[in-house]
């Protein structure tokens, strides 16, 4: 038997320290007393620790009987932070897409927990290093870690029972490989979507693949593969898809093409908002931005624009993943029908973009369990996911406690009909862009969560929103903080800069700065840029 004395210290360490700390917990507004529940979280990234101290933050007397358990198939917590650094090769998946030279695209203050600032002297974008450790600290700071099963992959889930009452079977794997049965009446899927690589079919991509000439090595590989741009020295490669990681990719990969070009091709997305074209972001470096692909020839890449690539070794997928849940599926608890608008009155769907019919991206409202057994925090997109987790966190663990605070299922099928009709009078196919929070709404999506609780007695009412005001204020200057903070870096002056900052104010407080001295920075030279 392996033992994990490293698991067993941090537990000890975690469980004092969550004694002699006192939690921030949720008011005891509208819970059932006294009630026995066993809840089990699937996933220890920034979504199941959120959900886990949530849980935990219930009044000792509201949460005495209840059995709290997170099973993490890794050997640590972290979830896409965790790096995986020398993956195996294709077909078998990477545990994470993370590559060694990523930087967050994003102020740390603007990815925090609420009330949990990173350390003093953090660079305002770090390497994934210091997102990993911000996981760690959170976890022990309040002692976490007692309740997460390390090395734990939940093989499969189904539910036993009615839809009025019944309890999940869940089968676990162990470290050792040995296989444990355990039964929950609460489900919480936090086990992110970053894990299914969509790929992208072209047409004549086989015959291209096939017909390599003089030695030319020629490769279609999903970016959850990419980890160091050295390994594309002199090559031509081709990243289709213009999201983050895409432009991150090719600005990293182009540094090594010095003898050939670098084309990034770019998706375009039926939704302009969410994926703009041009891009707000470009990549740096010798990259020729070009448009779809077209087809495959034997010898080159042919675009829709009528333009080819030539002597092309390699083409990177940036092309986002499938959502699926694995468990789920060996369970029985979720169809998987790609593409599909049709939902089974029984169980949940997944068209491989969006899971439905789920009551505000949460509860499952399938007919075969209670609106309440079965929740998933984490699948909102275009968010910054700590503080998105932990809105959605207390909105399930208020309803896990209590569930009077749910209407019917009929009525939230109703109510989840009326938002979908909402987007298509936007403009958007709801079961296209999925878990997409559209028009930079996951302000307003975690502030509703909030609101709909305390009106319903859940929460105590307040006059605050969930969502502090530095937030919203930090989304209209995001990228010039980034474009500011470079010029810092550069300069030699991030340091002294970081100076002083230790509160969630005084980060707050640092953006506000760096965004005013860019701005005269940019004036003064006269420069404009599409933010």
């Amino acid at each position: 038997m392996k033992f994990d004395f490293r698991q067993l210290v941090w537990s000890f360490l975690g469980s004092l320290l969550f004694r002699l700390l006192p939690p921030e917990r949720l008011p005891p507004h509208g819970f059932e007393k006294g009630a026995s529940k066993s809840v089990v979280i699937v996933g220890a990234g920034s979504a199941g620790i959120a959900m886990l101290k949530t849980l935990l933050d219930l009044p000792l007397e509201i949460r005495v009987d209840w059995d709290i358990i997170l099973y993490e198939q890794r050997r640590d917590i972290g979830g896409i932070w965790l790096p995986d650094p020398i993956p195996a090769p294709p077909p078998e998946l990477p545990e994470t897409p993370l590559y060694p030279l990523l930087h967050t695209n994003t102020p740390i203050p603007m990815m925090t927990y609420p009330n949990f600032p990173f350390p003093p002297g953090t660079p305002l974008f770090p390497l994934h290093e210091h997102i990993e450790q911000y996981h760690q600290d959170y976890v022990t700071r309040y002692g976490l870690w007692p309740y997460i099963k390390l090395n734990h992959t939940v093989i499969s889930s189904s539910w036993e029972g009615t839809p009025q009452a019944g309890y999940w079977k869940i089968v676990v794997e162990d470290h050792n490989g040995d296989r444990i049965q355990r039964s929950f009446d609460h489900l919480v899927v936090a086990n992110g979507h970053n894990h299914e690589p969509h790929i992208v079919v072209f047409s004549g991509q086989e015959t291209w693949l096939e017909n390599a000439k003089r030695g030319l090595q020629r490769e279609i590989l999903h970016s959850i593969w990419y980890r160091l741009p050295s390994r594309y020295v002199n090559r031509t490669v081709v990243v289709v898809g213009g999201g983050d990681s895409g432009i991150d990719i090719a600005s990293q990969v182009s540094q090594y093409a010095r003898k050939v070009s670098l084309i990034f091709v770019v998706v375009r997305w039926s939704i302009p908002d969410v994926f703009p074209w041009p891009p707000r972001e470009v990549p740096k470096g010798p990259v020729e931005m070009k448009p779809e692909i077209s087809h495959f020839t034997s010898d080159d890449i042919v675009f829709k624009d009528g333009s080819t690539a030539q002597d092309v070794n390699t083409v990177l997928l940036s092309t986002g993943y499938d959502l699926r849940v694995p468990f789920l599926e060996e369970g029985g608890e979720l169809i998987v029908r790609p593409g599909s608008n049709e939902t089974d009155e029984h169980r949940l769907t997944t068209n491989l973009r969006y899971l439905f019919p789920l009551h505000k991206h949460i509860f499952s409202l399938a007919a075969s369990y209670p609106t309440n057994a079965l929740a998933f925090i984490g699948l909102p997109v275009l968010v910054l996911s700590c503080p998105s987790d932990i809105a959605q966190s207390i909105y399930a663990t208020s309803i896990i406690a209590n569930s009077s605070l749910l209407v019917s299922r009929a009525e939230l099928l109703s109510q989840l009909a009326d938002s979908e009709e909402d987007l298509r009078r936007r403009g958007y196919d709801p079961y296209y862009i999925g878990h997409k929070m559209v028009n930079a709404s996951t302000y307003d999506y975690q502030d509703s969560l909030i609101e709909a609780l305390r009106s319903k007695g859940g929460l105590p009412q307040q006059n605050t929103s969930f969502v502090e005001p530095w937030r919203r204020e930090g989304v209209d200057y995001l990228h010039r903080v980034r474009r500011g903070w470079k010029r810092l870096e550069a300069l030699g002056q991030a340091l002294e800069w970081l100076e002083g900052v230790e509160s969630e104010e005084e980060w707050a407080d640092l953006m506000r700065r760096v965004n005013a001295w860019q701005i005269d920075w940019e004036k003064e030279h006269r420069l404009v840029f599409p933010d």
